[in-house]
């Protein structure tokens, strides 16, 4: 599986961390990280960045990738979706039946996590697609809610093996690093996770997303730790 296109999307506003995109993160700015990564995959064949914004533009240029195109300003607002996004970037981009969705605000991913979720893919090809999951680190099977009388309600009914911890079933939740799609599906649903998409656990540690200012001093910290690269175990 080696026809993927890789789409980054980095639009120029955000309004949790201004200009966060281009915010440095380790000496480098922070979508250079995915760019890399994606350049560095040898599952992808092209690697191109959807964006509004000129200086982002230039800045995936100089890190290696693609700009072929601009992004129109009425998908750089708060309410354009990921979906719409990519589906532009298909449209400017034919001639594909795979694709991957990059998000730079999960940094840490690397190129081995890219290849090994193709790989899963590839065994499975019929498959709508695969996307990165990590571990919960809340139990759904501890988490309630409350009716209008304030009663406390389970959100799923107690396993049979008890609510101990240790025998609890695992619980997974995307992270956000990838979102591998079978470009037709993706084009008839107009969905990123189909019913059928398999999911490739990524340890926790490298499954930090950034959307904070405290979330980048946590995975400066991170980086530091490992000497600078995506750390492999945890630390």
């Amino acid at each position: 599986m080696n026809d993927v296109l890789a789409i980054i999307t980095a639009r120029g506003g955000s309004k949790g961390v201004p200009r966060k995109n281009l915010r440095l993160l380790g000496g480098l700015p922070l979508i250079t990280w995915t760019v890399r990564t994606a350049l560095e995959a040898a599952c992808v064949t092209r690697v191109v960045v959807s964006t509004d914004d000129d200086e982002i533009a230039q800045t995936a240029r100089d890190a290696g990738a693609e700009v072929p195109f601009m992004r129109p300003t009425y998908l750089a607002s708060d309410t354009a979706t990921s979906v719409d996004v990519m589906a532009h970037a298909l449209d400017e981009m034919p001639g594909f039946e795979r694709a991957v969705l990059l998000q730079p605000t999960s940094p840490l991913r690397t190129a081995a996590d890219l290849e090994a979720g193709a790989a899963l893919w590839k065994e499975a090809p019929s498959a709508g697609g695969c996307v990165s999951v990590c571990e919960a680190a809340e139990s759904p099977w501890l988490m309630f809610g409350t009716d209008t009388s304030h009663q406390l309600k389970r959100l799923l009914p107690e396993p049979a093996t008890g609510l101990r911890r240790q025998v609890l079933p695992k619980a997974l939740v995307l992270n956000g690093a990838f979102y591998f799609v079978d470009v037709q599906r993706f084009r008839a649903e107009r969905r990123l996770i189909f019913d059928d998409s398999l999911g490739f656990e990524m340890p926790v540690e490298r499954s930090r997303d950034i959307d904070t200012l405290d979330d980048f001093e946590a995975v400066e910290r991170l980086l530091a730790a490992s000497g600078g690269s995506a750390p492999t175990t945890s630390v």
